[in-house]
């Protein structure tokens, strides 16, 4: 049985017997590990040239020449490829006490086994994750590569169990448009290390229903006209928890930085010294239009896109029906923004689509045109959350067709290349 050993290398003596490629691997775990590597060789191989020329390792330009050349080691790596020459780089390291690692067909034959090794980065340190399988090497790194996917998707809770001491942390996490598995791979990592988690209205629910009961959630979702906490009050608090030595994540829904206002909460952070990790999130004003069918571009159809909030004046966006125009948190000021669209000239008869909690089992896809649109939502009884998407492309969805008489969908031009 192999006993598992973590080596501090760093600043030590690391001998290398052997320049073919077989010694490069070792070579390189033992660089990043911060070794000073000699490499003892009459020629090295095209990668441990390399490093010798960055001055990563040292190269001296000869046969191995016994004991002498081992001397202040803490470990040896025999990997000359002569049997015999091997087997006496062993001896001597086993004679002098040091460990000693074989490579190649020798790799079980030393005194020490490299594993297979990989690094998970987490807000408060680095997890590494090493494998020995008995010198299966395939074995080990399959091994490894899982444990390191089950860590980095924050399956396992990652929380430091001892008091935290210090500046904390905060991470503006993107949660998607509200369906659970649109959350980013990070995104379930850095929830799975944090102590606090300040959460929107439209922040995927049922993550925040799996966290640990230690994990404290904030709710400070903004509905239309009632807001638990100012946008000033939300920055205080991340400050506050990140001052008092807690990992803190801010999920929102979306993306932090498309209408989210996370440029404010990351600068409110930043001026206080609190290191912030920004993760980008599905932005609904593209996923929830998909998931109704409509791409905002389409070749031959709409090149360009825009994306605006409802909540403000409708800024100068383009007039032909071949831009699409995205209003996110819309409802509420429908007919102002019609009421806009309609002045700068978008035709009464362009297509219009108003998606209900996209993505969700109870999504909703209402279409109009402009010139109708606010009688419809009225008539059907729109309600926030919702994605209103404007311009020839709402013409490709399944809705559209359904309730429209259109001879046939827009098609790409042709580009001369036979299908």
């Amino acid at each position: 049985m192999t006993l598992p050993v973590g080596l501090d290398l760093r600043g030590r003596r690391v001998v290398a017997v052997g320049g073919g490629p077989k010694v490069v691997a070792a070579v390189r775990d033992v660089v990043a590990a911060g070794g000073l590597v000699e490499v003892v060789a009459t020629w090295v191989c095209e990668d441990l040239a390399a490093l010798a020329e960055t001055g990563e390792v040292a190269w001296r330009t000869a046969e191995y020449g016994g004991p002498p050349d081992l001397f202040g080691a803490w470990l040896v790596v025999a990997g000359s490829g002569d049997v015999a020459v091997d087997a006496r780089v062993r001896a001597d390291a086993e004679d002098a006490a040091t460990w000693c690692i074989g490579v190649g067909a020798d790799s079980g034959a030393g005194s020490a086994h490299l594993p297979r090794s990989a690094a998970v980065a987490l807000p408060h340190g680095t997890v590494t994750v090493s494998t020995h399988a008995g010198g299966d090497d395939l074995l080990a790194g399959d091994v490894t590569r899982v444990v390191a996917s089950v860590l980095e998707g924050g399956a396992v809770d990652l929380r430091r169990r001892a008091p935290r001491t210090g500046i904390g942390w905060v991470a503006l996490v993107g949660g998607g448009p509200g369906a659970d598995g649109l959350l980013t791979t990070r995104g379930r990592q850095l929830l799975a290390t944090a102590d606090v988690v300040v959460a929107d209205r439209l922040a995927p629910r049922a993550v925040l229903e799996s966290l640990p009961a230690s994990v404290r959630v904030v709710d400070v979702g903004k509905a239309p006209g009632r807001h638990v906490l100012a946008q000033d009050a939300i920055n205080d608090l991340l400050v506050t928890e990140a001052l008092a030595g807690r990992g803190v994540v801010r999920l929102k829904g979306g993306d932090p930085y498309v209408l989210g206002r996370g440029g404010e909460e990351r600068l409110a952070c930043e001026a206080r010294g609190i290191e912030v990790e920004v993760v980008p999130g599905v932005t609904s004003a593209v996923a929830v239009p998909a998931a109704a069918g409509i791409p905002v571009t389409h070749r031959g159809v709409a090149r360009g896109f825009t994306v605006v909030t409802g909540h403000d004046e409708l800024p100068e966006v383009p007039a032909g029906t071949d831009h699409t125009v995205v209003l996110l948190m819309g409802v509420g000021r429908l007919a102002r923004s019609v009421t806009a669209l309609l002045a700068a000239g978008r035709p009464a008869g362009c297509p219009v689509a108003v998606i209900e909690r996209g993505l969700l089992p109870d999504q909703r896809v209402t279409v109009a045109t402009l010139g109708d649109l606010v009688a419809t939502a009225a008539a059907v009884g729109v309600e926030n959350p919702a994605v209103v998407v404007v311009g020839d492309v709402v013409r490709l969805s399944p809705a559209w067709a359904a309730t429209h008489d259109d001879p046939e969908p827009p098609r790409p031009p042709r580009d001369g290349i036979d299908q």
